[in-house]
C-alpha cells in the first residue's frame, strides 16, 4: 500500500512553556493525517456518516516520542495501513522534521481505528469502496 504524507507547520499555539510542541498536539497531527488520507482517497467523514451511517473512532493508540518539534518547524506525517480487518483499520504513522539536510524522526504512532454505526456505535464493516481504494481493487 502507498504511504500518504501530510505536511504540518508548527505554530506558536502548538508549543508549551518550554517552546516545544506539547505532547498531546502530536495526537492532533496524527488524526489530521488520517482524515486527510481518507480525503485524498475521495472520502469525507461527514459524507460517510450521512450517506453510509458509519464513522471511525480510535479504539487504541500507542505513541513514542523521540525528539521534540519546535515553533515554525515543517513536519511531515507519514501514514500507512498496517492492517485492514472487517471492521477496523490499523494505522502506522511517523512524524518527521522535514527541513534541514536530513529528516529527523520525532514521533511514531500506531492506532487501531474502528468502523462503527453512527446510531449505535456498534462495529460495522469498513465500507467496501474504502477497501477498494486502499487495495486498488477498483
Amino acid at each position: 500500500m502507498n504511504r500518504f504524507i501530510w505536511p504540518a507547520r508548527i505554530y506558536y499555539e502548538d508549543t508549551d512553556s518550554g517552546g516545544v510542541v506539547y505532547y498531546a498536539n502530536y495526537l492532533k497531527f496524527l488524526e489530521r493525517a488520517r482524515t486527510e488520507w481518507l480525503r485524498s482517497l475521495g472520502f469525507e467523514l461527514d459524507v460517510l456518516s450521512r450517506d453510509s451511517q458509519v464513522m471511525f473512532v480510535v479504539r487504541k493508540l500507542a505513541v513514542d516520542y523521540h525528539r521534540p518539534a519546535r515553533f515554525n518547524d515543517l513536519l511531515h506525517v507519514h501514514t500507512s495501513i498496517a492492517e485492514a480487518r472487517r471492521a477496523s483499520l490499523r494505522f502506522a504513522q511517523t512524524i518527521v522534521r522535514s527541513e534541514g539536510p536530513e529528516q529527523q524522526l520525532l514521533c511514531t504512532g500506531n492506532s487501531l481505528v474502528a468502523c462503527v454505526a453512527t446510531d449505535s456505535f456498534k462495529p460495522r464493516p469498513v465500507p467496501q469502496a474504502i477497501l477498494a481504494e486502499i487495495f486498488g481493487d477498483n
